[in-house]
């Protein structure tokens, strides 16, 4: 637990974390939505806690309205219907099951039983969202040239980057993209391959993208810019 909080107006309680660093000059405030709802400051070495406490409390305009308008998490409860891999999937729980059954209907329905414990409901869904998800990226790789084929393909929980690329030929995506549409997480994989040949955003870079996504590709950059936030609400 945090030592210090910040109250809201609405009384919920934000977990305050302070680090000191050395060669810092200025105080600096950073809200974070995601994955978990805090606000990180910053301060010089010789600056009190106190002082940095004021700061915040200067700055409560500013991260109400951050908190206010950022999406709150969703409960994934039993009976619950959710989307994600391009399907819309009723969640079920039998308690009697050791593992889950995922169950296709059609092109755009499913369901998914859920085994085990009650008290493991979410953190089964959100498991089996997961290696759903890297299963489904993997396909995606393997239609573009095997020459852009990454090393080695991992998943990450990040809030601010969908995609990365390192130099060792490893590239990570976030498994928020599940609950993206599939043109959209395609779009993702394509732009970092993409990269493969340029690691920048030139002009040529962007033709790289298109040629390997198709047509659409605007279409699905726009989506991912207007409803990114969105792909947290769940876990």
């Amino acid at each position: 637990m945090a030592e210090y909080e910040f109250v809201l107006s609405s009384g919920e309680h934000i977990p305050v974390v302070i680090v000191t660093r050395r060669g810092l000059r200025n105080i600096t405030l950073r809200p974070k939505t995601r994955p978990a709802r805090e606000i990180h400051i910053s301060k010089p070495w010789m600056t009190p806690t106190s002082t940095a406490l004021r700061f915040l409390e200067q700055k409560r305009h500013w991260c109400e309205r951050i908190f206010d308008n950022a999406p709150q998490k969703i409960t994934v409860r039993p009976g619950d219907e959710i989307d994600f891999l391009g399907r819309r999937v009723l969640l079920k729980h039998d308690s009697s099951r050791r593992a889950n059954e995922f169950i296709v209907h059609d092109d755009v329905t499913a369901t998914l039983v859920v085994g085990g414990g009650a008290d493991m409901f979410e953190r089964r869904v959100r498991d089996f969202i997961r290696s759903e998800f890297l299963v489904a990226v993997k396909q995606m790789v393997r239609t573009a040239p095997r020459e852009l084929w990454p090393q080695r393909i991992t998943i990450r929980d990040t809030s601010s980057r969908w995609g990365s690329r390192s130099t060792s030929g490893t590239m990570s995506f976030s498994w928020r993209l599940a609950f993206a549409p599939r043109d959209v997480m395609r779009y993702v994989v394509m732009h970092e391959l993409a990269h493969v040949v340029y690691m920048d955003h030139s002009a040529e870079f962007w033709q790289t993208v298109s040629q390997l996504y198709g047509f659409g590709v605007e279409r699905a950059k726009r989506w991912l810019k207007q409803h990114g936030s969105e792909l947290h609400k769940y876990f």
